[in-house]
């Protein structure tokens, strides 16, 4: 990972480009930034290799695919040290899609998705209340999402 990368107004403006649009071709964003298709590539191996561009990913509608219901999961942690080992436990619970250590009520902070409530309440049981180091759990399920972006740059 080559940390001293600096950023120019270039890979800015690849970067706007692709987070727009991940599916635009490389020649179609030279054409627009008045650069070659290879100079597109090389700027971003050169953004992944500093860590700036992570991956790609699809944006799927999991309502679309039966799964109706996100919530978010507030987490008591019994000990602050378990937090490694219980990240790994809940890494391996498929609908858990983020979890984030939090500063405040909780220690960490999880997105799950789920079919319905009896498949949240399942995956509530019988899988997050078994992770040991885990004191208690309190739930909340969003209503709507009514924003989702990106930061411009």
């Amino acid at each position: 990972m080559d940390s001293n990368y600096q950023i120019d107004n270039i890979d800015r403006s690849i970067l706007g480009i692709l987070m727009k649009d991940a599916k635009t071709p490389y020649t179609e964003i030279a054409k627009k930034l008045i650069v070659s298709p290879g100079t597109i590539h090389v700027r971003m191996k050169k953004m992944e290799d500093a860590g700036i561009v992570k991956k790609s990913r699809l944006n799927v509608n999991y309502e679309l695919l039966g799964y109706d219901m996100t919530s978010f999961l507030g987490i008591y942690l019994e000990k602050g040290s378990n937090y490694k080992d219980v990240i790994e436990q809940l890494n391996q619970v498929p609908e858990i899609v983020e979890a984030h250590y939090t500063t405040g009520v909780y220690s960490i902070f999880a997105k799950i998705r789920c079919k319905n409530t009896k498949h949240m309440r399942q995956v509530l049981n019988e899988e997050i209340q078994s992770v040991t180091g885990i004191q208690r759990t309190e739930t909340i399920i969003s209503l709507e999402q009514s924003i989702d972006k990106q930061i411009l740059l």
